[in-house]
C-alpha cells in the first residue's frame, strides 16, 4: 500500500517535469519578471504601454517599471548601483555614469550580449553615442534608449514678424538680442524659456555649454580650478541676466519639462535644450506643430557647443535575471522598437538620435524632417574631449565626468538659484562655488 501512494505522488511531479520539457523544447518561456528604473518622460512612458502589448506577449517576460523625476532617479540610481542593492535589474543611466560605473564593476558588460545580436545591431549606434556608452577596456557597458544634443528651438512665426532671422549658428548675444525683442512686442510671451531649476541635469547641463563656448571651464587640464576666471564669471552672469531680463516666470522651478510645456502652450518664444524636446513640439497633438524652426545650440569663442548625452539601459552586476533583461534592453534599444513606437505612437515621438538607419528612414524623415538633420549633425559633430578652448582634465560636454560633479553641480545650481530669489549676491555665490571646486580639485591633484 506504501508502495503505491509513493508512485502515486511521483506522477504528478513528473507529469509537471515532462511539461516543461515540452514547453523548453516548443520555444514557449516560462514566466519571469524583471525590475527596471527608469526616468519620467514622455518617451519612457510610451515605451511601458508598449511593453504591454508587445514584449511580454511576445517573450513571457514581465517589466515591473518604477518610474521617478530625473533629479530623484539620479539619487536612487547612485545608491542602487553604489550598494550594488539587487533591488532592480535595469536602470536608466547615462553616458556620465557608464564611465564611472564600468570602472568600478558595477555594471555588467554587454558586449558578450551585445557582439552577435542581431536585433541590437550595435554597428548601427551612431559612433559618438556608442563610444560615450564603453568603458576603459573598450566593452559597450549600456544600451542607449536615445540619444540628444543641444540646440535653439524658436517660434518661426513669432520671430518672423518681428523682422528677425537668426543664422543657422546664432551668437548669444543675438539669441539675447531676439528674446529681447519678443519681450518689448506686446505679444505676451517671453523671450526664452532656459532650466533654473537647481540640479546638476537641470541648470548646470545648459548652463556648462555656455560656459564652455564664453572660454570658461570647471576645471583646467591639470585640476586647476576655473570657476573664478573671467570667462566662467561673464558665462554664468549672461545666464542669470538672460533669465532675469526675458526668461520664463519661475525659472527656480523650471527645468525641462516646465520648458517644453512652455513652449507647447505658446508661452515662450525660444528655447534653448535638448533636441529630444523637438519630438514632441512636432507630434501630431501639438498646438505649435510647424511653427518650430530648429538651430545649432549658440555659440560664443567655439565653432560648436552642443552637448553629448543619452539615456540608456544599464545592467546591474547583480542582477539575478541578466538573460531575460538583455532580452528587454536589446528590444528597447532596437530600430524595430524605433519603428514600432513610429507606427503607434508616431513618427516624431519615436525615440531616436542612436541609430544610423533612423537618418534614412523615409517614414521618419517624412514625419520628422524639420528636426532631423539638425539633430543628427548636432550629435555626430560633438567631441567630448574637446569641449571648450583649453584642456580638460576629463571628458564631458555639460559636465564633468567625475562622481564628485554631482554634488558640486547640485550646490552650484541651489547656490545660483538662490541670487535669483535675490538671497545673496552673485559675488558671493561665486565665491561659494570656488570652495566647492577647491574641495573637488585637492582630491584629484593629490
Amino acid at each position: 500500500m506504501a508502495g503505491r501512494v509513493a508512485r502515486t505522488k511521483a506522477l504528478p511531479a513528473m507529469a509537471t517535469a515532462l511539461l516543461v520539457l515540452s514547453a523548453q523544447a516548443c520555444g514557449v518561456k516560462s514566466e519571469t519578471t524583471i525590475n527596471v528604473l527608469m526616468v519620467d518622460n514622455p518617451q519612457m512612458v510610451e515605451l511601458q504601454q508598449l511593453t504591454a502589448t508587445d514584449f511580454t506577449p511576445r517573450t513571457g517576460i514581465k517589466v515591473h517599471f518604477t518610474v521617478l523625476p530625473e533629479n530623484r532617479l539620479r539619487d536612487e540610481v547612485h545608491q542602487e548601483f553604489t550598494t550594488q542593492a539587487g533591488k532592480y535589474d535595469v536602470a536608466s543611466i547615462s553616458n556620465f555614469e557608464v564611465p564611472i560605473f564600468a570602472g568600478k564593476q558595477l555594471l555588467k558588460p554587454l558586449t558578450p550580449y551585445s557582439s552577435d545580436d542581431e536585433q541590437f545591431d550595435e554597428k548601427d549606434i551612431l559612433a559618438p553615442i556608442a563610444d560615450s556608452l564603453r568603458g576603459a577596456d573598450g566593452q559597450l557597458y549600456a544600451a542607449p534608449f536615445y540619444g540628444e544634443s543641444s540646440m535653439l528651438m524658436y517660434r518661426t512665426d513669432v520671430l518672423g514678424k518681428l523682422g528677425i532671422r537668426l543664422p543657422a549658428t546664432p551668437t548669444w548675444q543675438q539669441v539675447a538680442d531676439a528674446a529681447k525683442a519678443v519681450e518689448q512686442s506686446g505679444s505676451g510671451m517671453h523671450g526664452i524659456c532656459l532650466r533654473g531649476m537647481p540640479g546638476w541635469g537641470e541648470m548646470i547641463a545648459p548652463l556648462t555649454t555656455v560656459v564652455n563656448t564664453f572660454g570658461g571651464t570647471w576645471f583646467g587640464g591639470d585640476w586647476q580650478v576655473g570657476t573664478d576666471s573671467p570667462e566662467f564669471e561673464q558665462a554664468v552672469g549672461f545666464y542669470l541676466d538672460l533669465l532675469r531680463r526675458s526668461g520664463e516666470d519661475d525659472p527656480v522651478h523650471t527645468g525641462y519639462q516646465e520648458c517644453l510645456a512652455d513652449m507647447l502652450q505658446g508661452k515662450v518664444a525660444m528655447w534653448y535644450d535638448s533636441t529630444a524636446g523637438a519630438a514632441q513640439l512636432e507630434a501630431a497633438d501639438s498646438a505649435v506643430r510647424s511653427q518650430i524652426g530648429y538651430l545649432s545650440a549658440p555659440v560664443v569663442k567655439t565653432a560648436a557647443s552642443g552637448w553629448l548625452y543619452t539615456w540608456a539601459w544599464g545592467l546591474e552586476q547583480r542582477s539575478e535575471n541578466p538573460d531575460e533583461a538583455w532580452q528587454f534592453m536589446s528590444w528597447a534599444s532596437s530600430k524595430d522598437y524605433e519603428r514600432l513606437a513610429g507606427q503607434v505612437v508616431g513618427w516624431a515621438k519615436t525615440p531616436a538620435g542612436k541609430r544610423y538607419s533612423t537618418y534614412n528612414d523615409p517614414e521618419y524623415l517624412a514625419e520628422a524632417g524639420a528636426f532631423a538633420m539638425p539633430t543628427y549633425l548636432s550629435i555626430t559633430s560633438v567631441d567630448p574631449r574637446k569641449a571648450g578652448v583649453q584642456p580638460r582634465p576629463t571628458t564631458g560636454i555639460q559636465f564633468v565626468a567625475v562622481p564628485e560633479f554631482q554634488d558640486l553641480g547640485t550646490r552650484a545650481s541651489e547656490t545660483l538659484a538662490s541670487v535669483m530669489t535675490d538671497d545673496r549676491s552673485l559675488r558671493d555665490a561665486f565665491a561659494d562655488i570656488r570652495a566647492m571646486a577647491d574641495e573637488v580639485s585637492a582630491r584629484y591633484r593629490k
